[in-house]
């Protein structure tokens, strides 16, 4: 398999995750032209975005992560924020996936174990938890296949569910909620970012001594990415119209029975658990490199807030993922910016590609972010 193939498989794995399933719920209730003007919108902000990182990854010598350029390029203060913005990020996506996962667990169990979904969820994280502590190596070896797997199944129910698709009862437009216009940002900005993949894709390249350049490695994973969301979308709304629910799989089974949903929802348990996992090791990789926790300190915590936060009431998915999409995705995004600017001058290296961008343009990009941002917390 060629380089380009593996790389835009790694970024694209790494990008579709537990945010698709949010995309059809927030297009619904915010009608589904504005829906797609986000989907198009933010799918070409971060594409940029991804591509400034990509730059800044370029431009500086040696293997870095995104907490390692903010130092390098915006000292101190820069470290900082993006460490509390990383720590607020990583608890927030596996808060999102241990809501999704008691969910997806009751509609593919729920007929043989009559547990509730907050008990599968705490089942979940104390499974999850050892399989932490064993650490990167046995993660490693389970991430490729649910990659694969997920991607596969999604493939197939949709192709399920295209016969079921009937005519949109699905509004257009809903101006009777300021709130519901807005509620696709955060989800959206959270659905298509990967910054954390940027590096590992570069040092790939690197390694291989690809003729690949990460830009056009970028640029295609944002395509099929969105085009990937939208099919998605279009068709859980196809099929379910007003009755979709948040998480897409429950508000299907009406339409298109209990045995077809419970597979999409084994798969959608086994790539959230191989997200889960991942995250999970890096935050208590964080947690003793950046922080001096022990080992087994570092473990507990990992696991055990974002499951005390979700045992103390947080529990609506969209709620979560659009506050850590629509408010820390902002500011990965204005400091991704204040790097990329940094970077041209005081980077020690000549990059692969380079992207020219007008000031007016960066300030157009920041105002979006933050606008949402405040958005997502008022409304």
């Amino acid at each position: 398999m060629n380089s380009f193939t593996l790389a835009l498989s790694t970024l694209v794995g790494t990008i579709i995750g537990a945010g698709i399933f949010g995309i059809p719920f927030t297009m619904v209730k915010s009608g589904v032209i504005p829906g797609l003007f986000y989907l198009f919108l933010l799918g070409a902000i971060i594409c940029l975005l991804h591509l400034f990182f990509g730059e800044v990854c370029l431009r500086t010598s040696g293997k870095h992560r995104l907490v390692g350029y903010a130092n390098i390029y915006l000292g101190k203060w820069g470290k900082v924020i993006a460490t509390f913005t990383l720590l607020f990020v990583l608890m927030g996506a596996l808060l999102a996936y241990l809501i999704l996962v008691g969910e997806f667990s009751e509609i593919a169990f729920g007929s043989f174990f009559p547990f509730s979904s907050t008990i599968f969820t705490v089942l979940f994280s104390i499974c999850a938890f050892f399989l932490v502590l064993a650490g990167r190596q046995l993660i490693t070896k389970i991430e490729f296949f649910t990659n694969i797997l997920f991607i596969g199944a999604i493939v197939v129910l949709l192709v399920l569910a295209l016969p079921h698709v009937k005519s949109f009862d699905a509004p257009l437009f809903d101006i009777s909620s300021v709130s519901n216009l807005f509620l696709p940002f955060g989800v959206l900005l959270f659905a298509f970012a990967g910054f954390e993949a940027i590096p590992e894709v570069m040092s790939f390249l690197r390694d291989r001594n690809a003729r690949t350049k990460l830009d056009n490695v970028i640029i295609w994973s944002s395509v099929v990415t969105g085009a990937f969301f939208l099919l998605f979308a279009l068709i859980v709304i196809g099929v379910s119209g007003l009755a979709t629910s948040p998480d897409a799989f429950s508000g299907l089974v009406p339409f298109l029975g209990q045995n077809i949903i419970a597979f999409g929802a084994l798969v959608g348990i086994i790539i959230i658990a191989d997200s889960f996992l991942v995250i999970g090791n890096y935050l208590k990789n964080s947690l003793r490199h950046d922080f001096n926790f022990p080992y087994m300190p570092a473990a507990l915590v990992a696991m055990g807030v974002p499951l005390a936060l979700f045992l103390l009431g947080f529990r609506e998915f969209i709620a979560v993922v659009g506050l850590v999409g629509g408010v820390t995705g902002a500011a990965e995004g204005i400091l991704v910016m204040l790097m990329f600017h940094k970077a041209k001058t005081m980077g020690d290296r000549k990059p692969e590609y380079e992207i020219r961008i007008p000031s007016l343009l960066l300030f157009l990009l920041a105002a979006v972010l933050i606008g949402g941002a405040v958005a997502e917390l008022l409304f």
